[in-house]
């Protein structure tokens, strides 16, 4: 019995089902996404079967590779935070009186011992460490301020007396003659307006008063004397910056070189300055990275790459290889001399174009791409 509708002789329509389509032509394959293919079920209407498939013109090869993937920020290059400086009195009290007799020049470098600033031809001088020096120091005075001061004239050379938490007449004795080397009065006492601390040498960033004004806690601005990137790490990314890791550095004029990040800082948040409706404060994480020595770069604007995850010795294809299953999932077409055929695979890591994969295949299996 013939069916109805079908004319007597006519090949019975083919009912078998086609379970998707394959690359390089075929109908039903659409492409979406970042190149992935969709292999879709049945290959089209009418009685007369389907052509034979093509096999893919394009193919790559699968590879195992490490994928990284990356963060990129914007940062600045420069001499780090500047740090105001200026004549206290007794107690932490801002400005010392007089007037400012000498400053030194915008971008001068002043190491321990030397003068940061004079106000009436008293020098102001500076010392290294991280205490501040908030009190005046004479014979009698105890604390750890006094073990930072007597601990800056042994490395100025000056012997004598004990480094300790005590300030005796030993350590006295050995003020004077510093004193006596500067050209100053042989007090034999320390006081606030005496000396600046600072972890460091220091570079004269700015200067904020002419020779002659009056002296005030807001002389001058100082920085770090090597060269720094400041980045403003996003909040979600501050696990990406670990003090000591590297990342890469794309310098003004489009140099690159390996960095190191030496201080990741505490969360904050940085006000919006844009205007833009809708716009709102910010919370980052603030990363400091030094450059290698001798690096030849100018100050500006630089691009820093973070390394967000890492997959070692893992099989690859290009992304664009993937297809999207009909019943669900990713596969790949395997081309085998004049024959395919399409295997799942598990992804994992994207990046740089190639994802990770696994499942039926193996390293140097010739995949389709889309043409």
């Amino acid at each position: 019995m013939s069916r109805r509708g079908a004319l007597p002789g006519a090949p019975a329509p083919d009912r078998r089902p086609r379970r998707r389509a394959v690359l390089g032509g075929v109908a039903g394959a659409l492409v979406i996404g970042a190149g992935v293919v969709v292999a879709l079920t049945g290959f089209g209407r009418g009685s007369d079967p389907a052509p034979a498939a093509a096999g893919p013109t394009e193919t790559a090869t699968m590879t195992r590779q490490t994928l990284v993937q990356r963060t990129t920020v914007k940062g600045t290059l420069g001499y780090g935070e500047a740090v105001t400086r200026g004549v206290q009195g007794a107690g932490g009290a801002e400005g010392g009186g007089g007037t400012v007799t000498w400053l030194p020049g915008v971008g001068d470098v002043v190491d321990r011992g030397g003068a940061l600033l004079k106000v009436d031809e008293h020098p102001t001088v500076l010392l290294l460490g991280t205490l501040p020096v908030y009190r005046e120091l004479g014979i009698g005075t105890e604390g750890d301020d006094v073990r930072q001061l007597e601990e800056n004239l042994a490395a100025l050379g000056y012997t004598g007396f004990t480094v300790d938490t005590r300030f005796t007449g030993s350590t006295a004795q050995a003020v004077k003659t510093w004193q006596k080397d500067r050209g100053l009065e042989r007090t034999g006492t320390v006081a606030p307006a005496d000396v600046v601390v600072a972890p460091g040498p220091v570079r004269v960033d700015a200067l904020k008063v002419r020779v002659g004004d009056p002296a005030a806690a807001e002389i001058l601005t100082t920085t770090g004397v090597d060269r720094a990137i400041s980045v403003d790490l996003d909040l979600a990314d501050r696990d990406r910056a670990v003090e000591g890791g590297t990342v890469t550095v794309e310098l003004p004029g489009g140099a690159t070189a390996e960095a190191v990040i030496t201080a990741v800082g505490n969360p904050e948040v940085v006000e919006d300055e844009s205007g833009m409706p809708g716009a709102s404060d910010q919370t980052v994480v603030p990363v400091t990275v030094a450059l290698p020595d001798g690096t030849d770069a100018d100050a500006g604007s630089v691009k820093v790459t973070f390394v967000a995850a890492e997959r070692p010795d893992v099989l690859t294809v290009p992304v664009a290889a993937l297809l999207a299953l009909a019943e669900g999932g990713y596969g790949v077409e395997v081309v085998t001399g004049a024959t395919t055929r399409v295997v799942a695979v598990e992804t994992g890591m994207f990046a740089d174009g190639s994802v990770e994969v696994t499942g039926d295949v193996t390293e140097g299996d010739v995949v389709g791409m889309p043409s």
